[in-house]
């Protein structure tokens, strides 16, 4: 498989150069300055960076600072070109954040092999990140589906739940809604967090969440501690955790989940935006399916019974804006729905 290489150079016969040594072996794009390389990038993410160091306006240093703003660049593997041999230029380079440098002139077979050996190993530490990922969003929706059980939710709710989050999330997106509480990167973190939104439950007396009958006052006064014990207990893991960023928005979740948007719901009575976005958006993801969800006290309602609930909630239960996303999407996560 051909890699896409990007090479920014100031000296055109650098570049041409650089172009011959990569034709046939790789795609590649050149540039001449460091600004033009950042602009790129926001269009097109390539798979390795070739980046001079010495270069009029923006030098490699300050480019490589501009390229790594860019989330979607964090993992592109970073090779400085230097005609300069000192020990601080190298040590420069490599705490800067590039992963190696080659001197110039460029010798062909140099280039070829770093490139292969850093593209390989950003291969292999993406697949491993996301092998690890997914053991751990199994293991998590494993937990919360046990820990769901407790209650008369039976089945792969905790996964639909995540899935119709992000089904509508997306959605959100493209409509151009909700500005910096809403990108792709926050969506992945709160479809990670879903899962967890009930896990206080293991709080609660199985007497009490399995009662076939009417809660009474006091009933229902300990059901309603579930959101509160839930964001404790993720708030905790969090704290020990701090890297898995996606367990700050499991505890706001699992604390403001049914918070409704006229101000009625609990723990803690929020209205409109005082409530977590993420939070309004999984209530509507969560009522809907626990909608299609057989209970002790009642059958499962049919899809367009389910979405009449969330539609009549629209201003008073839900947010509106995310109602309005999840209708012009219903159908696909009906859809999900009867193939998990």
């Amino acid at each position: 498989m051909k890699r896409h290489i990007l090479v920014v150079d100031d000296n055109i016969t650098n570049l041409k150069q650089i172009g011959a040594l990569l034709s046939g072996n790789h795609e590649f794009s050149l540039y001449k300055s460091g600004a033009e390389a950042v602009e790129f990038c926001k269009r097109y993410i390539p798979d390795l960076v070739l980046l001079d160091v010495e270069m009029p306006g923006m030098n490699g240093f300050e480019t490589l600072a501009g390229l790594k703003s860019n989330p979607a660049l964090s993992d592109v593997p970073v090779i400085f070109l230097t005609a300069r041999i000192d020990a601080a230029t190298e040590i420069m380079a490599l705490k800067s954040g590039a992963v190696d440098f080659i001197r110039k002139p460029v010798d062909r077979d140099i280039l070829l092999h770093r490139i292969g050996i850093h593209t390989e190993l950003r291969d292999y530490r993406v697949n491993l990140e996301r092998a690890l990922k997914d053991m751990e969003n199994s293991i998590a929706v494993s937990f919360a589906d046990l820990v769901e059980s407790k209650d008369d939710h039976t089945g792969m709710h905790v996964l639909r739940t995540s899935k119709s989050v992000e089904i509508i999330g997306h959605r959100l997106l493209d409509m151009g809604l909700f500005g910096p509480e809403l990108s792709e990167e926050n969506l992945e973190l709160m479809v990670r967090g879903a899962p967890f939104h009930d896990i206080g439950k293991i709080g609660v007396s199985d007497v009490i969440l399995l009662k076939p009958d009417a809660l009474t006052d006091e009933e229902y006064a300990e059901v309603k501690k579930h959101t509160t014990i839930g964001a404790r207990v993720l708030n905790n893991i969090y704290q020990r955790t701090p890297e898995h960023h996606y367990l700050r928005y499991a505890s706001t979740m699992a604390g403001g989940h049914h918070e409704r948007y006229d101000g009625k719901g609990y723990p803690r009575r929020l209205k409109n935006t005082e409530i977590p976005f993420c939070c309004r958006l999984l209530a509507v993801a969560n009522v809907y399916d626990a909608c299609l969800t057989e209970r002790i006290y009642r059958p499962a309602l049919s899809p367009g019974d389910a979405q009449s609930v969330i539609v009549r909630g629209s201003g008073t239960e839900f947010d509106p804006s995310v109602v309005s996303a999840f209708t012009s999407v219903s159908e696909h996560i009906a859809m999900l729905v009867t193939n998990l």
